[in-house]
């Protein structure tokens, strides 16, 4: 088989949460234990750090493994979903994993995965780290895929364990209270693994502060220890209770909700140097300046015309979209026309009233099972006051939008990750 004939088998053969919801999701670790043991346990031959939460853990994994490799770590990146190529989601030093690479693991293997019947993050975890081991690499960031407690990833026993932050989000699968889904989360805090928490909320700090406890490990709350001040042109300057400061620092990601996001990786930077991990303060400031050049990170806040001023980007529940309606607020636009998709498995009515009332609505439907029907999507929002028109698909919708503008106006493009995936 070629690569395309190969994805297309695990497609087939695997199912998969990203296209299937629920369906797809495993709540064990039980087939993630038998493929690490089938490839001997690689997750053993190189350090890693952990990255779950809610929202923001793509952007906190993508800016810390720019830091570690730009510190000189042959350093893995293990992420999900992919918004283009599969090999997305497994890079070194940003490079994504050869083709041949996933073509020869699938051969090599197929009786394995026809027998244990994993699913295709299942696989996709067994993939990168055993792609990890073979390339000894130094460290690699792990980012959870759902969950925690109960996640593929977490067999691993980390340097340390950040959550980002706790929102509603895969309320089917986490529970439909946030101390429920903070319990989920917090299941990747381990014995004797320092934990980092990024923003700390009344609703579930206990829950993290209680698991620490259990596991006899340190717990930090980013947004207690740093003082995060952004100035015009994104620029940061940053001090903790320590006084140690980070001034003019400058991230190549532009969503307002980096605010939030560096303060966890800060103190995450600080958590490995205390356990010998050799970063400079240099190499944190070129790290977070170059994550998009050095890791490929795609669609956070992602610049995609200047005239009309169009950008894209992956947030999707109601924390994400809450920041995303607060950074439209300070651009400057003549119209803005919001493309539009959502899947069927959020509780999409909490997400829709927050949004903007004045703007100009492309509804549209992704190209997987698991998307809500355009015109589904659209009667929900007209009960929000949001109005315009269906298009079938995200490209007709995003061809009307751009039809429609002129070069004073802004277009947004977003509401699902796989939209922003067929736009890019």
């Amino acid at each position: 088989m070629n690569y395309n004939e190969t994805l297309e088998w695990l497609f087939a053969q695997l199912p998969m949460y990203q296209r299937e919801g629920k369906a797809a999701y495993k709540a064990n670790l039980d087939n993630t234990l038998k493929l690490d043991e089938h490839f001997g346990a690689p997750h053993h031959r190189f350090k890693t750090i952990h990255v779950g939460g809610t929202n923001g853990k793509g952007s906190v994994s993508h800016m810390l493994a720019s830091i570690l490799q730009t510190a000189g770590y042959k350093t893995g990146l293990y992420t999900s979903p992919h918004l283009k190529d599969f090999r997305e989601r497994i890079k070194i030093n940003g490079e994504m994993m050869p083709e041949q690479y996933v073509i020869d693991f699938v051969e090599e293997n197929k009786t394995l995965f026809t027998g244990i019947k994993p699913s295709f993050f299942e696989m996709t975890v067994a993939m990168a780290f055993k792609y990890f081991a073979d390339q000894q690499v130094d460290i690699a960031v792990i980012e959870v895929g759902l969950g925690g407690r109960l996640d593929s990833t977490n067999i691993i026993t980390p340097l340390a364990s950040v959550i980002t932050n706790i929102s509603f989000d895969h309320m089917a699968l986490l529970g439909d209270t946030l101390e429920k889904i903070a319990r989920e989360k917090a299941g990747i805090i381990k014995p004797n693994v320092p934990a980092i928490v990024g923003t700390r909320d009344a609703d579930t700090d206990f829950v993290f502060i209680g698991r620490a406890k259990e596991c006899g490990t340190t717990l930090e709350f980013a947004s207690d220890n740093w003082n995060a001040e952004r100035t015009p042109g994104n620029t940061y300057n940053l001090k903790n209770k320590q006084g140690i400061t980070f001034d003019n620092l400058h991230p190549d990601l532009k969503g307002l909700y980096q605010r939030k996001n560096i303060p966890a990786v800060l103190e995450t930077v600080l958590s490995l140097r205390a356990q010998g991990i050799n970063i400079s303060d240099q190499h944190i400031y070129n790290g977070i300046a170059n994550t998009i050049r050095y890791t490929g990170l795609l669609g956070r806040w992602q610049e995609l015309s200047r005239a009309p001023y169009t950008v894209c980007d992956t947030g999707h529940n109601i924390d994400g979209l809450t920041e995303i309606a607060a950074q439209l607020e300070t651009c400057k636009y003549e119209r803005l026309h919001f493309v539009m998709g959502m899947v069927n498995d959020k509780d999409v009515d909490s997400v829709l009233h927050i949004l903007p009332k004045d703007a100009i609505y492309y509804f549209c439907k992704a190209s997987i099972p698991r998307a809500m029907d355009e015109h589904v999507l659209a009667g929900k929002a007209a009960a929000h006051h949001l109005h315009g028109k269906t298009y079938p698909t995200v490209a007709e919708a995003y061809a009307a939008a751009k039809a429609a503008a002129t070069p004073d106006d802004m277009i947004y493009i977003g509401g699902s990750t796989f939209v922003v995936a067929e736009v890019i």
